[in-house]
């Protein structure tokens, strides 16, 4: 029986239709998600299977064993050898997707537990948006050979030890898995690199908190790492990860932070942060010798990024996402953990934790119906433009005050709402600047409804 608190369980729906993106399918269960659309996906995604072997695995909600039955049957039906790895974190199979030539993994991630969805991946790597348009389009097929199953294991953590190499000193870590797909690798990775591990949550599918540690107050790790030296916590899929120290949740863009800072140490030059990234990273990669490029705001869209300029590391601070793509194209936090776990002796480890705390984000929203989101934008592009002197406009509108501050804001694709993210290393500053930014968004909404009005 999958047990999670009962507020979870019961929350409301934000959307009322299947997402389907490059980042991946998701929706509520046998509301969004049915058997029609998974069949209909998988059978699409098995055109693009050239290697005709995929992966497959799940994470512990509980539609997803039914989900990964009906997902393995499918591209059985259409001919594809399927290699199930079981319950699995997202990072694994993608490793193991550079093997097998492809992988489908059953998860909605960090979103509540009645979610459901699937991650279609090819070599390794998110699909792109033509091999989504092929995914989405109706397809003709021809009978195929029934495939096979097989039962694999991964070779994930001794090849995550390989490349970080043994933590000497011993530390003493808690982790928090919240029940979800890391429950043993996560755990074992650091232990095989020497670490001391405490386990919280640890059996799959139950857990005392909700399945994004990025939002929870993860009570239990922060009690714990009073006696250890740092925490993690993942979730469910275990591509995101927190760290706790000193009791502490530390925020997000930290986490990015130090697994950044030990890619400098092993030598990486460029970078890619998407576009809503602390400042601090990227004053700290640059200070370092290092190049940064900026992406849209989202993995895939860090990643595309990332192949098109041959860069070597980098992220998605407000996810806690760091990218390694020698290693993994997607956020990693199991291996990020253990490059953490390495760092945690080092003068860098305390010299970065103490030089991104000087800078504060803040993130609120403005309601602005959907249907006055474009032009409320338009109106707002050219308040900012008259009172700030740089505009970037790759993704939403984003302004550089100064050296040390700016302000992002982004329209939501699925609520009613515009959103803000203001920094600064002055709280006092962060502050006026979302203040300024947030009634410029109200005056240029009530333009925009002036407008249609008249």
């Amino acid at each position: 029986m999958v047990r999670f608190p009962s507020e979870f369980i019961k929350s409301l729906c934000a959307f009322d239709s299947l997402i389907v993106s490059i980042s991946g399918v998701r929706g509520v269960f046998g509301v969004d998600l049915n058997f029609d659309d998974i069949m209909k996906l998988c059978r699409n995604f098995s055109i693009l299977i050239k290697s005709k072997n995929c992966v497959v695995a799940q994470d512990t909600r509980p539609s997803s064993k039914i989900l990964s039955e009906t997902v393995i049957a499918v591209l059985m039906e259409r001919g594809i050898n399927v290699y199930n790895l079981g319950i699995a974190p997202t990072p694994v199979i993608f490793r193991e997707s550079r093997k097998y030539g492809a992988g489908v993994m059953i998860t909605s991630s960090h979103n509540p537990l009645q979610w459901n969805g699937l991650k279609f991946i090819l070599d390794g790597r998110g699909i792109n948006e033509s091999e989504l348009e092929k995914i989405k389009k109706q397809q003709k097929f021809s009978k195929e050979k029934i495939g096979s199953e097989l039962q694999i294991d991964s070779n994930y953590i001794s090849e995550a030890v390989k490349l970080i190499g043994k933590i000497k000193e011993g530390p003493k870590i808690a982790v928090d898995v919240g029940g979800g797909a890391s429950f043993n690798v996560a755990p074992k990775l650091l232990q095989n690199l020497g670490c001391k591990v405490i386990t919280i949550n640890e059996k799959p599918g139950i857990s005392s908190h909700g399945p994004d540690p990025t939002s929870e107050r993860l009570n239990e790790l922060i009690f714990a790492t009073k006696k250890c030296e740092i925490g993690f916590a993942f979730d469910l899929d275990g591509d995101r990860v927190v760290v706790v120290k000193d009791g502490k949740k530390q925020a997000s863009d930290i986490t990015l932070g130090l697994g950044v800072s030990k890619a400098l140490e092993l030598g990486y030059k460029r970078f890619v942060l998407s576009i809503d990234t602390s400042v601090s990273i990227e004053k700290f990669i640059k200070d370092s010798g290092g190049q940064v490029h900026r992406s849209k705001v989202g993995e895939a869209n860090v990643v595309d990024l990332m192949l098109k300029t041959n860069s070597q590391a980098g992220g998605e601070g407000s996810s806690a996402g760091f990218i390694l793509p020698e290693f993994n194209m997607c956020r990693d936090g199991i291996l990020t953990s253990g490059l953490v776990a390495s760092m945690l002796t080092t003068k860098t480890f305390s010299e970065v934790l103490k030089f991104m705390k000087e800078y504060i984000q803040l993130r609120t929203k403005v309601d602005v119906k959907d249907l006055f989101h474009e032009k409320t934008m338009q109106i707002l592009s050219e308040k900012m433009k008259a009172r700030y002197s740089q505009l970037i406009t790759i993704d939403g509108l984003k302004s550089i005050i100064d050296e040390d501050s700016w302000v992002l804001v982004r329209k939501s694709n699925t609520e009613h709402i515009i959103r803000i993210s203001a920094e600064s290393n002055s709280l006092g500053k962060a502050r006026s600047i979302q203040k300024q930014v947030s009634e410029l968004i109200k005056q240029s909404y009530d333009q925009a409804r002036r407008e249609k009005n008249n």
